[in-house]
């Protein structure tokens, strides 16, 4: 901690048009020495904004999420990185969290911290499903690991031991349920170009047993229905976003043979 009583924390936050989220974003890490937001072309307030709450704003064509998130790595003054996205913000008890945990550091303390994601939809915050608990790791120090390159889904990847921090990641990824299935109709035209790089052949009876296993697991098993509409509603997208990203592949690799 250094003389302001700030952490030696750098967070970082891509962003891009997104002047209604990332303010919350932002003072929810104000205990943070250095701030980076990379912005690939905002036409909004998404700058401003960020200055006003003290980042550094680093502007940087988009590459795709993993490289953009490598390079908001590279920018960091510290060893220590918190990423979040613009629509995310973290609660008063993973702050605290994350302050107890610097103060215990050793040489055999974690290189690593994950924790629990809270996701909103349709003025809810889900509990259960596959939206509850959602473990990611954020916090990472830099010298053990960094985000992987891929294009959509990236993460982090780890050498050396992780943690688990108490308290959450408050998700709001949407602000309407159109605005949701747009975002699942462009996430999943990545999804299935992936898998078709990959060499997998989707065949037909797959398009509809990964679909039906994955509201199987979310909306029984793991018992999304807890959640209410909002729950079956989660459970239900997921498996249109399981379906879309094999169905769009299946088209794929058949427009190949062409």
């Amino acid at each position: 901690m250094n003389q302001t009583g700030k952490l030696p924390i750098t967070v970082t936050i891509i962003a891009c048009n997104e002047e209604k989220r990332i303010g919350e974003c932002l003072s929810s890490v104000q205990w943070s020495d250095d701030i980076v937001v990379v912005d690939s072309g905002s036409s909004d307030r998404t700058v401003e904004i960020a200055e006003s709450h003290g980042a550094r704003v680093i502007h940087n064509p988009w590459p795709g999420y993993g490289e953009q998130k490598q390079f908001a790595s590279s920018q960091a003054k510290n060893e220590w990185i918190l990423n979040l996205d613009a629509d995310e913000y973290i609660t008063p008890e993973l702050a605290e969290s994350i302050r107890s945990a610097f103060s215990t550091t050793s040489p055999e303390s974690p290189v690593a911290f994950e924790c629990n994601f809270e996701h909103f939809l349709m003025g809810k915050w889900l509990r259960h499903g596959e939206a509850f608990p959602d473990p990611h790791i954020r916090l990472f120090n830099r010298q053990h690991g960094d985000w992987n390159s891929r294009p959509i889904h990236e993460h982090i990847e780890i050498s050396g031991e992780i943690g688990k921090l108490e308290g959450t990641i408050r998700h709001r990824t949407v602000e309407s349920l159109a605005e949701y299935i747009d975002k699942i109709n462009r996430y999943t035209d990545l999804q299935a170009e992936i898998v078709l790089q990959s060499g997998v052949r989707v065949t037909f009876p797959q398009l509809f047993t990964r679909s039906l296993w994955r509201f199987l697991r979310g909306y029984i098993l793991r018992l999304g229905f807890l959640d209410g509409v909002a729950g079956l509603t989660h459970s239900m997208t997921s498996t249109l976003t399981s379906y879309l990203k094999y169905a769009k592949a299946y088209e794929l690799q058949n427009r190949e043979k062409e």
